[in-house]
């Protein structure tokens, strides 16, 4: 088994191994018990997951107001950072960036703290040197991995490399920012020597770091880096913080950062140690149902997973409740708040369709072909009827099927109800009003069913259905009812793919010129064809840009790549996300559906503005560090 992955409740059960075993329950670590911890094998996993434990993840326990939020959050209400996109809205909450979203600082250096502390200690460790470096190696991944999750965020910060001692002088102790290029190179130095120090698969197949980790966070890492240097001039940012470097990189720069992705993802391609999961369905619907079930449970695509976060045990902390807030509000099983997360009728429109590959094709709700009408119901237009609301998505692109629950589509053997109303046989519309008409001897109800726990669209009661037309399952386990309660869920979660770093290496390709092109294009098709695409596209920025939307949608991707490529801007200025309406038309006998163009109900305009894409340092008035721009 070549992948490492680590589950969070395997460290909790070494934490409980170590009180139990007197390790560290006397008194703080210092020297001399540091000594004592690492002479034990045990005590060195004992560290270690501690150290994992705080790696800044973003996984399905990260939401914006940070990590590992859990149950019993009432400023959460499941609000995924995916909703600050073009990805979703909440099927609730409308609220926009707020300066505490996204922040990870306090805990972040706490993390780097323990990071080199251990550092410090590796080398009287009486261990072999090859267990000696790959101790080395594993605490460099994950100082690399806070830096990165403090740059990305925060721009250049103060780069702590050794453990500091405090001699009674609090001042001795600051450190200043350093510039973000400085940052950017810091980390992904450490990566780089992590990548030379650790084994490229741990003997027992541990939950740990490896060689490949390594590389591809490196590949994520400068990426990520070359594209803010790319587009510099598009996002010019002024103050003190700019002038000092600590904010924006030099377009310069980009190249030699693309290349670093290129040839470390290079690596990982060329190493034969990886693949894509099933990578040549038969047809549509095989692919669907193996993209559905390597997110349901990773452990079954080691071929593709090379870093996973685990989420063993449920309760207390220590599952997740992605199934209890975004499962249709059908499902619910009890659970009060369901529904949360509804994704847009624009992120719908990124899949292609298998008759028109490449290509963007809006769902067919008109027959005048008119979709930028986001105006709402016109009795004077034609729309297009359709006995079944599920056909109008019937040939997209498999990743829809497997990420999105369509109207009148089945899930956990149910028909999923998503209406949004119906038109009287008068003619008169009825929508998103719960109400109720008799046709011919039959009921007709305006949300599709007589009750709450019928259907899962549009009834605004507990802000529990959706209000976008879409509701939601990657991840979600279909096998399994919804348990109501706090962190019932243990799906695991791939923090590092394959398809990422094939895709990272074609957009370094192709915005740098450098690299092999074909490989590249190669690359690319591969996934399409993992998702069941016959016909290959070529290699341009568009269509790697879309098949990151796509295939790594929900993945906490998006918002990184709006930042990094400075488009937030261009996305979000005076930007409304938009619903499709299901209607039932009882004009018609039978009656039969038509769809609706709305912005999201209840949804002001959003504006991004320049100074979201780093968040304010917090605490200056005491660390004495260059606030950010216009903060």
């Amino acid at each position: 088994m070549k992948k490492i992955y680590y589950s969070i409740f395997s460290l909790i059960a070494l934490l409980i191994q170590a009180s139990c075993s007197g390790v560290l329950d006397k008194q703080p670590l210092d020297r001399i018990q540091g000594e004592q911890l690492f002479s034990d094998p045990e005590g060195v996993r004992l560290y270690m997951a501690n150290l994992y434990s705080q790696l800044p993840v973003e996984d399905l326990a990260y939401f914006r107001n940070g990590f590992n939020v859990n149950g019993g959050d009432p400023n959460n209400g499941g609000f995924a950072v995916a909703m600050l996109t073009d990805e979703a809205v909440h099927s609730e909450f409308g609220d926009f960036f707020r300066n505490e979203d996204i922040a990870w600082w306090e805990p972040a250096y706490k993390l780097i703290r323990d990071v080199n502390q251990l550092i410090e200690i590796v080398p009287e460790i009486d261990v072999t040197e090859a267990v000696r470096n790959q101790i080395l190696g594993e605490a460099l991944f994950i100082r690399g991995y806070a830096y990165l999750g403090l740059v990305k965020r925060y721009g250049g910060v103060p780069l702590i490399a050794e453990a500091q001692a405090y001699s009674g002088d609090i001042e001795s102790l600051k450190v200043p920012r350093s510039t973000q290029k400085e940052t950017w190179d810091f980390l992904l130095n450490d990566l780089k020597n992590a990548s030379e120090s650790l084994p490229e698969i741990w003997p027992g197949g541990e939950r740990r770091a490896t060689k490949w980790a390594a590389l591809a966070l490196m590949s994520r890492a400068s990426l990520h880096a070359a594209s803010i240097a790319k587009y510099a001039a598009k996002a010019p940012l002024s103050g003190d913080a700019a002038e000092a470097g600590l904010v924006g990189l030099n377009t310069a720069d980009a190249n030699a950062y693309y290349q670093i992705t290129i040839v470390s993802a290079d690596e990982i391609i060329k190493s034969g140690s990886f693949g894509l999961y099933q990578p040549n369905p038969s047809n549509p619907e095989e692919a669907a149902g193996n993209i559905q079930g390597m997110f349901q449970n990773p452990n079954i695509a080691l071929t593709e997973a090379i870093f996973i976060k685990g989420f063993a045990i449920p309760g207390n902390n220590r599952g997740h409740n992605y199934d209890i807030w975004f499962g249709p509000a059908q499902l619910a099983n009890g659970w009060p708040h369901p529904g949360r997360m509804n994704p847009t009728l624009e992120f719908v429109e990124q899949y292609e369709t298998y008759d028109n590959p490449g290509e963007i094709t809006p769902l067919e709700t008109r027959t005048d072909g008119v979709t930028s009408d986001y105006n709402g119901y016109n009795a004077s237009v034609d729309y297009i009827r359709y006995d079944d609301p599920e056909a109008l998505f019937a040939n997209r692109d498999a990743r829809f099927h497997a990420t999105v629950v369509a109207p009148g589509s089945e899930w956990k053997d149910r028909e999923i109800i998503i209406q949004a109303g119906f038109i009287k046989p008068d003619g008169s519309p009825v929508i998103r009003t719960k109400d109720q008409i008799e046709v011919n001897g039959r009921m007709f109800y305006s949300y599709g069913a007589e009750n709450t726990s019928q259907y899962s669209g549009f009834d605004t009661f507990g802000g529990n259905n959706t209000r976008t037309g879409f509701s939601f399952k990657k991840f979600l386990d279909e096998d399994k009812a919804v348990v109501p309660g706090w962190n019932q869920s243990t799906t695991d979660f791939m923090d590092i793919r394959y398809a990422e770093v094939l895709l990272n290496y074609a957009e370094a390709v192709v915005e740098s010129g450098q690299g092999d092109l074909a490989l590249a294009e190669k690359v690319l098709n591969d996934i399409r064809r993992r998702a069941a695409h016959t016909v290959e596209v070529p290699l341009t920025l568009e269509n790697v840009l879309r098949e990151r939307r796509v295939e790594l949608a929900f993945e906490n991707k998006r918002y990184w790549d709006l930042i990094r490529r400075r488009t937030y801007e261009e996305e979000f200025t005076n930007r409304r996300r938009h619903s499709l309406f299901p209607v039932l038309d009882l004009r018609a006998s039978p009656p039969v559906y038509i769809f609706i163009r709305e912005n999201v109900p209840a949804m002001e305009v959003q504006n991004f503005q320049p100074r979201f894409y780093y968040r304010p340092i917090p605490g200056i008035g005491g660390n004495g560090l260059i606030q950010n721009p216009s903060y």
